[in-house]
Order: C-alpha cells, then sequence, then structure tokens
C-alpha cells in the first residue's frame, strides 16, 4: 500500500482526507484545529493508518503563508515526512476537473488525488539557522517598506514647513541631520539662534566632523532659513507632525541596524555565507538573504532547479506550427531571491568588481542582447556559480 494524508491549510483550521492506496479514500474528511490537543489527535490518526497499511503515510499540503507553520512543525516534531507543494501546483491540478467545485473538503481530496499522478520528493527539514535568518531578512523588508513609507509622508510635511532645509545636509535622513531638524523645525527658531549656538548643536549632533563642517553647515542652514517660503508656521500640526516623523524614522533606522547586525552574526556561523561572500560584489546583506533563501544546497539536485526556484527561468510558449521566439522568465520563484541576486549582478558588473561576470555581460551585449536581458543571463550565470560553489565547498576564483 502507499497510504497519503491530503490536508487543505487555512486559518486555524484545516480539512484532512486520507487514502490507504490510489483511488482507496480511507473514511471522510474531517477537521482539525491547530491547538496541540487536535493535533496530537492527527498524530494518533496517522500511527492508526500505519497500523491499517503497515507504514506511516506520507503528508501533503500547500504552502499556505505563515498558516501551515503549526501542522508542519508538529509533523516534524514526530519525524512524519511531508510534501509542502507550491500553490500554483495545485492550482493547475485542480482546474484539470470538469467539476467546478470548491470546497475545502474538495481540495484536501485533491491533494490526494495529486500524489499519486505525480512523484514529488518529501520535504527536506531545514536548519534553524538558516530560518531565523530568513525570518529576519524577510522582517527587514517589511521594515524597509515601512521605512520608506514614513519617508515619504515625511517629505510631505517638510514641504509645507520648511523645504530649502534639504540643501543643507548631503543625506536628509542622517542622525545629524534629523536631530537639528527636530531642534530648529522652523526658519523663525534658526534665525532667531546665533551663528554660534547653531555650530555647536551641530558639532554636538555630530562629533566626529571638523569645526569647519559645522561652520559651514551652520551657515548654510541659515541661508536655508532666510529662503525659506514660509517664514512662520501657519498650521502647528504641521510642525507636531514633523516631529512625530522625526521620531519614527529614528524607530526604524534603529530597528534596521538591528535586523542587519543580528542576521550578519547569524550568518557568520554558517560557511555557506562565506562561500558566498567570496564572489566580488556580494556583501554582508545581500549574502546572507541569497543564502537564507536558498536553504541547504542539497535540496536541489541540479543547478536548473535553483534556477526555476528563484524564477528566472525562461518561460515556453508553443502551440502547433507557433513557437513563441520571446519568452519571458517565469517569476515563479522567490522574488526575495531574485531581486538580492539581482542587486549582486548589478554590484558585481558595476566597475567590474566582478571581472568574470562583467566579461560575459559585455559578451551578450556584444551579441545584440539587451540590457535587461543580458542581466538575467547574468543572474542565471551567477546562480550556476553558487550551486557549484555550494556543492564544492570553495571560495569563488575571479580571474578573467
Amino acid at each position: 500500500m502507499n497510504p497519503v494524508v491530503g490536508i487543505d491549510i487555512a486559518k486555524e483550521e484545516s480539512e484532512v482526507q486520507a487514502f490507504l492506496d490510489k483511488g482507496k479514500p480511507y473514511g471522510t474528511s474531517f477537521s482539525i484545529k491547530h491547538n496541540r490537543e487536535e493535533l496530537e489527535k492527527f498524530i494518533y490518526f496517522l500511527e492508526e493508518m500505519k497500523e491499517t497499511t503497515g507504514q506511516m503515510p506520507v503528508v501533503i499540503l500547500e504552502s499556505t503563508g505563515h498558516y501551515h507553520t503549526p501542522v508542519v512543525q508538529c509533523l516534524e516534531e514526530n519525524d512524519i515526512l511531508y510534501i509542502l507543494l507550491n500553490p500554483i501546483i495545485s492550482h493547475q491540478a485542480k482546474k484539470a476537473s470538469l467539476r467546478k467545485v470548491k470546497t475545502d473538503a474538495f481540495d484536501a481530496y485533491q491533494l490526494c488525488v495529486l500524489y499519486y499522478k505525480e512523484e514529488f520528493e518529501p520535504q527536506k527539514r531545514r536548519g534553524i539557522q538558516l530560518l531565523n535568518i530568513r525570518n529576519l531578512s524577510r522582517q527587514q523588508e517589511i521594515m524597509t517598506n515601512m521605512y520608506v513609507e514614513a519617508k515619504l509622508h515625511f517629505h510631505t510635511i517638510l514641504d509645507q514647513v520648511f523645504p530649502e532645509y534639504r540643501k543643507v545636509f548631503g543625506d536628509l535622513f542622517s542622525k545629524v541631520s534629523l536631530s537639528v531638524l527636530k531642534e530648529y523645525p522652523t526658519s523663525e527658531k534658526v534665525l532667531r539662534a546665533s551663528k554660534e549656538e547653531l555650530e555647536d548643536r551641530i558639532r554636538e549632533h555630530c562629533p566626529s566632523r571638523s569645526v569647519q563642517w559645522a561652520k559651514e553647515k551652520a551657515r548654510k542652514l541659515i541661508h536655508s532659513a532666510s529662503q525659506n517660503p514660509f517664514q512662520k508656521v501657519r498650521y502647528e500640526s504641521h510642525l507636531i507632525n514633523l516631529s512625530m516623523y522625526i521620531d519614527i524614522l529614528f524607530h526604524y533606522q534603529g530597528h534596521l541596524t538591528d535586523l542587519e547586525s543580528q542576521m550578519v552574526s547569524l550568518a557568520n556561523e554558517i560557511e555557506e555565507y562565506k562561500i558566498i561572500q567570496s564572489i566580488p560584489g556580494i556583501g554582508e546583506k545581500i549574502a546572507a538573504t541569497i543564502i537564507s533563501e536558498i536553504g541547504e544546497i542539497d535540496r536541489f539536485n541540479h543547478p536548473k532547479k535553483l534556477v526555476a526556484f528563484a524564477g528566472v527561468d525562461p518561460s515556453v510558449y508553443s502551440s502547433g506550427k507557433f513557437t513563441a521566439n520571446i519568452n519571458r522568465i517565469t517569476k515563479r520563484g522567490s522574488s526575495r531571491l531574485r531581486h538580492s541576486l539581482y542587486l549582486a549582478v548589478l554590484c558585481g558588473i558595476r566597475s567590474s568588481r566582478n571581472k568574470k561576470l562583467r566579461e560575459f555581460y559585455d559578451r551578450k551585449r556584444s551579441e545584440g542582447k539587451p540590457s535587461k536581458v543580458a542581466i538575467v543571463a547574468c543572474i542565471n550565470k551567477l546562480l550556476h556559480w553558487i550551486y557549484a560553489l555550494l556543492k564544492k565547498n570553495q571560495n569563488f576564483l575571479d580571474i578573467a
């Protein structure tokens, strides 16, 4: 017998359907809540199936954001093999049915049917360290998006209070810039203070810079204040909002710094991280994201599978006598991995940091390939290098 249990995952509750063998459903479907008591009953159900069939059934389920994690952790704690499907695969299988049915019980049933049609490899357990880095990396991405949104709102308020302030510091969002703006948010406050007072306050917020630098910034600040179209702020609410957004920006900056340092600290304990960092153009943050998204290289038995996982494999379209000659990449894999590889390629070919990659890029361009196509080809090449290096446990040699 070849028993399987399909689970249609939902928030806090899932639907279960079991098969003893192909075409042999085991009872009717039932639901389980994602709490310890019901998950233990589910494990007991699997043990009962083992006694009936002579072997422990494989569990098949979809990857559904984070809703599947309680079930997966329970299965791993009990050393039960499971298959975690990409939702695209199960969705295409459901569309093959002539009947238009959408229920949790039907979905669980279809997962079992799909198991007997295809050959799936059981999910390999990933190391806790890599999963921790991946969680931190994804949280950093979320936090970065929130930080960018806060910046946009900050710009909107600054435009209505002190737009000329942008000309004072090179980096508007540096610690010294935001600190000075919080203390002197209006032209009125700047012009009321003496030049010496402004110089001293700037130096206090940035003691590493020279006295001359502080004097120059104080001069620019006074000039910007005199040119500011809002010599008097009419709405007190703008000043309240400006101060609030400065605090929020400081808050996000602190969290992003902490997340990055924790990611790098965890990644430094992993050998593969140092191997990926040996590739020119890949820094600490990008290397941590790449290794956390790829995970253990043993999950892939061929570099093309790693390319597909990153979603940079070309789509294929052919029908009858027609075969498309312009094929875009599938973009069906890890978007975070794909974005990190894109940044790594840009850093590598810029100023020829990565001689091999730059040579490959130039060759593709000389063949008439557009810049974007050449960059995608470089991402593909970079993935093949990463696969080979991790498999051989070797560092990269950049000899063009």
